[in-house]
């Protein structure tokens, strides 16, 4: 019995590590903003078809960019306290196990976009493309954020394709504003590692610019967050149910902002984690009860 509880952990035990590990829960982040495009972009409910395979390509995306993104910072997470604890540096999955279920996600991915439409498959690629990019990022540009940003922007750009099947002007707005609101976001988050940034090499807005350029320049995302949507407004001609969500979507970021003022870190994963969950929420409800109720 004693050597059964020290053998490593079966199929469903290492997968159940690895959806720990990428934080799967925080899919919460971008899904809502997929599902707004998707609202918004069919002017009403989309079909069950669509929606189910709209939540398989972020499933994929998102869970093939975190376990690469793991799967890559392996040796830095080994030599960051904060991190030294996630799966792969603890020695709880193994990198073959991690690409390899990396790898599934990539492949869910890719098929549900071929299963939204032609275009959406075609695109796949550049999607994959800037998600892998991403993880390499930090090592030569402090925009990392930006790049991260860019990453779920396309959530609800893909969502609005995967509706129409064409690119217009309302979807790349929703997607700017989602740009920068995870870029301001993720700066805040970054405000932890900037002295193991600064001593390793690596490059963030924190690690370049320190407390106080940081909180700045994550309030300025968010101001244009806040723009882009009430620009979408305007394009889309949506109404005070919609303007009602960006009211709610900008006391959100003020009370996030609130939270980690003069840099303290205390309420960070208040901040990060709660506030940005309920705002991608908030958003998806209002521009949904616009959309049926207008």
């Amino acid at each position: 019995m004693g050597m059964a509880l020290h053998q490593p952990p079966g199929f469903f035990g290492k997968l159940r590590t690895f959806l720990e590990t990428i934080k799967f829960s925080h899919t919460v982040f971008a899904l809502p903003f997929a599902f707004t495009g998707a609202v918004l972009a069919a002017s009403g409910l989309p079909s069950l078809y669509q929606l189910f395979w709209i939540l398989m390509a972020m499933v994929g995306a998102r869970t093939a960019a975190m376990g690469l993104n793991r799967l890559v910072d392996a040796e830095i997470d080994r030599a960051n306290p904060r991190t030294r604890g996630r799966a792969i540096p603890a020695g709880l999955l193994g990198k073959k196990s991690v690409a390899l279920y990396s790898l599934a996600a990539a492949l869910l991915f890719v098929y549900a976009a071929y299963r939204l439409n032609f275009l959406c498959f075609v695109l796949s690629p550049l999607a994959l493309f800037f998600l892998v990019g991403y993880s390499f990022c930090k090592r030569f540009t402090a925009l990392s954020h930006v790049v991260l940003g860019l990453c779920l922007a396309a959530a609800p750009i893909g969502a609005w394709i995967a509706i129409r099947g064409s690119l217009e002007l309302a979807p790349l707005i929703l997607g700017g504003a989602v740009l920068f609101w995870v870029a301001g976001f993720d700066i805040l988050y970054a405000l932890q590692d900037r002295e193991f940034d600064r001593s390793s090499g690596l490059h963030s807005i924190p690690a370049r610019f320190g407390v106080r350029g940081s909180l700045m320049t994550a309030r300025l995302f968010h101001l244009l967050t806040l723009g882009l949507l009430g620009t979408l407004s305007l394009v889309l001609g949506l109404g005070l149910i919609y303007q009602a969500g960006v009211i709610v979507a900008a006391l959100l970021l003020a009370y996030e902002h609130w939270l980690v003022k003069d840099g303290d870190l205390e309420k960070l994963d208040a901040a990060f984690f709660t506030m940005n969950g309920y705002l991608s929420i908030a958003v998806f409800l209002f521009s949904l009860g616009d959309v049926l109720f207008r």
